[in-house]
């Protein structure tokens, strides 16, 4: 009897001992398994409300939401990653989905949904833009960002294609080559004709960099011009240019360019200079000029002049008011003042 009592015993405790270490081996493997997806795997997100007042719409005034994205970037390799962003407001849209491959140092490949590298501003986030409407006019028409090119429509500046892009002489200059659809987000290419997209910047200085883009390809109108003419279903030959400069210090930031166009034989054109300066802990004073012409040869000219505050009270998130007056040209066109008000916050 004692003799079974003692087996039975010396069979629990290595019981006990081998479940305690499968237990053990089971953490183990879930730690690993966490520290692992955090390693590869970084998620990031942010939303921007506010409220708008614009004498030039009915209704006047609105509180309203611009942007609500979640963000995941994951690491396969030292040398491929994949990118996802998504928009969750109205209804839900995917903004981007693209993996990156690097071959060689300053040599990187890429391929799916992502920004047109078209123009310095287009390829900037909302969340550092200084401005509550983001981007420029010339911008918004000719990068497709908003909608007001009404034959290329609302792309929100991406496009579906592959690209070739780096850094090269230890930094001092940075090229993206990209063959896309020409055809926006989401969307299939309508025609058997690619876009053909170049961007190269220079960094001369630690606080200075200037470069240029251009865009050469064949559209495909999705609705009626009234600038240029172009009607829905027609093929067009589309060009764009574009040159500009960023300064960059610890109190003063300026970005501006120059943006040309032409869409068929409908030239267009733009320029803009937004800067911030900062006046106080986590004040900046906001400024921006902005010119756009849609159809030089019939002048359809706005300039907004814009001036505001923001103030950043907690990294990345800020407290935004701007006030906007738009000196608008053409038949029946009034001017009109636009004020805001945008909280974002981001993680």
């Amino acid at each position: 009897m004692r003799k079974t009592l003692l087996q039975l015993s010396i069979f629990m405790f290595c019981a006990t001992g081998i479940q305690s270490t499968l237990i053990a081996q089971e953490k183990t493997s879930l730690n690993q398994v966490v520290n692992t997806l955090k390693e590869r795997i970084s998620l990031a997100g942010y939303a921007q409300l506010g409220y708008t007042y614009d004498d030039a719409a009915k209704p006047d005034n609105t509180f309203d939401i611009k942007r609500i994205i979640f963000m995941a970037h994951g690491k396969i390799t030292k040398r491929w990653t994949c990118d996802f962003m998504y928009d969750f407001y109205n209804g839900g849209m995917l903004l981007e989905v693209y993996t990156d491959y690097e071959f060689l140092p300053g040599l990187t490949a890429r391929i799916g949904e992502f920004k047109v590298p078209y123009t310095i501003e287009n390829e900037l986030s909302p969340t550092t833009v200084e401005l509550i409407n983001c981007y420029s006019q010339s911008v918004c028409y000719l990068a497709g960002v908003s909608g007001s090119d009404k034959c290329y429509g609302m792309t929100s500046g991406r496009d579906i294609g592959m690209m070739l892009h780096g850094k090269l002489f230890h930094d001092f200059l940075q090229y993206k080559v990209a063959v896309m659809n020409g055809q926006g987000l989401n969307t299939k290419d309508k025609n058997s004709q690619k876009d053909v997209v170049g961007n190269l910047m220079v960094y001369p200085l630690e606080w200075l960099s200037v470069g240029g883009s251009f865009i050469r390809g064949t559209g495909h109108a999705i609705a009626d011009s009234e600038y240029t003419g172009i009607k829905a279903g027609e093929n067009y030959a589309k060009k764009r240019w574009s040159a500009g400069a960023v300064v960059t210090t610890s109190k003063f930031n300026l970005r501006s360019e120059y943006l040309g166009g032409k869409d068929r034989n409908v030239k267009s054109e733009g320029f803009y200079a937004t800067g911030s300066i900062r006046f106080a802990r986590n004040f900046d004073f906001v400024a921006s000029y902005d010119y756009f012409n849609p159809n030089k040869a019939a002048d359809f000219k706005q300039n907004n002049y814009i001036a505001g505050v923001q103030y950043w009270f907690y990294p990345r998130c800020r407290l935004q008011a701007q006030y906007t007056f738009c000196d608008k040209k053409g038949d029946g066109q009034k001017d009109s003042s636009l004020i805001q008000a945008q909280v974002q916050v981001r993680f």
